[in-house]
């Protein structure tokens, strides 16, 4: 820790947060300073349990660690029908955010949190971990080697994974009235992330819950679900190449993480294999992603803090354009699996 250090407080004890609070304290530019509970011993218990160091504060009630003026940064792991209430607040607090996704329940309540933390210099970054990791960005660079990858044209993105009956019934992921998006918000997020991404972030023309489709001919589906097996892949196939990853939302393991890669691959003379065969890519890491995205957020809100910088636009805009198509789907399923047009 350096005296530049960004000084985070979490506000709720989710799951989440134990993951979070690990990166935190592993970020070379970042450390934790508090904790809050609406119970001040499950506070407590959070800090004890998770490695907060000895002057770490912890707070009864959320309202009091945005009270704290040693506090730089608030990491928001509540339930998504809290989001708008308590961004907000965070902004008029003047602390930056960093939120669990989806950023918030429909892209009207995004474009009010994003508001406040406009109005009041605060970056904004939702808990999207895998776009942080090294591999993301070399993966991106095959995709956009016109000569090995060529112009992309389908995506296929899936993330589900097999609950319980404790979970169907008691998780908050399943209660309308704390995340009332469900698998489409929680699993469903990281589908659409991954399709923006492979395709440089252009919208879709249309999105219905059963396929959409781009004006010049690229498609995209994505499966989320809490019914099925832990699954989380993408396929980004292009004109002369193939991106395919079996693990994009957490690496099989932390130091290191591959993708496969195949470029003009055919079949040799019988037409028993293939040539030339895929090629496997592994990048080994000295961080988690999630330690790369901390210090990556931090590093945003030191610019702001020190260099006087504006808050970085370039996350939130990937953020809302996610929310949008998130909303669409949404709506197609309302409407009957109808088509819906996307208006940004």
């Amino acid at each position: 820790m350096t005296h530049t250090s960004i000084r985070f407080g979490i506000i709720g004890c989710a799951d989440i947060a134990r993951k979070v609070s690990r990166a935190i304290l592993l970020a070379p530019n970042a450390t934790l300073s508090a904790v809050a509970s609406r119970s001040l011993h499950k506070a407590a218990d959070f800090a004890k349990s998770n490695g907060f160091p000895p002057e770490a504060k912890i707070y009864g009630s959320y309202e009091s660690l945005l009270d704290d003026p040693d506090i730089d940064a608030v990491y928001m792991p509540l339930p998504t029908t809290l989001h708008l209430k308590w961004a907000v607040l965070i902004a008029q607090k003047k602390k930056h955010l960093l939120t669990e996704k989806p950023v918030a329940l429909n892209v009207a309540e995004f474009d009010e949190i994003v508001r406040a933390c406009e109005e009041n210099g605060v970056q904004i970054m939702d808990g999207t971990m895998w776009m942080h990791h090294p591999r993301t960005h070399k993966m991106k660079e095959f995709l956009q080697d016109k000569q090995r990858f060529g112009q992309l044209k389908t995506v296929n993105s899936c993330f589900t994974f097999f609950t319980d009956p404790d979970f169907l019934k008691n998780d908050i992921r399943v209660k309308p009235d704390l995340d009332a998006l469900g698998a489409l918000g929680d699993a469903g997020w990281y589908g659409i992330r991954s399709i923006l991404w492979a395709a440089d972030y252009e919208l879709p023309k249309t999105v219905t819950a059963l396929q959409g489709a781009w004006e010049d001919g690229k498609k995209a589906t994505f499966h989320c679900s809490f019914l099925t097996s832990l699954t989380m892949s993408i396929t980004a196939i292009g004109t002369h190449g193939t991106l395919h990853l079996t693990d994009f939302v957490i690496p099989y393991q932390e130091q290191e993480a591959s993708y496969t890669a195949s470029a003009k691959a055919g079949f040799n003379e019988l037409v028993t294999g293939w040539k030339p065969l895929p090629s496997e890519h592994t990048v080994t890491v000295d961080l988690p992603q999630e330690v790369c995205m901390v210090r990556e957020f931090a590093t945003l809100v030191q610019n702001i803090k020190k260099k006087g910088a504006k808050p970085d636009m370039k996350w939130p805009t990937i953020s809302r354009k996610t929310q949008l198509v998130l909303d669409a789907v949404k709506a197609s399923i309302e409407k009957g699996f109808e088509p819906v047009e996307i208006v940004n």
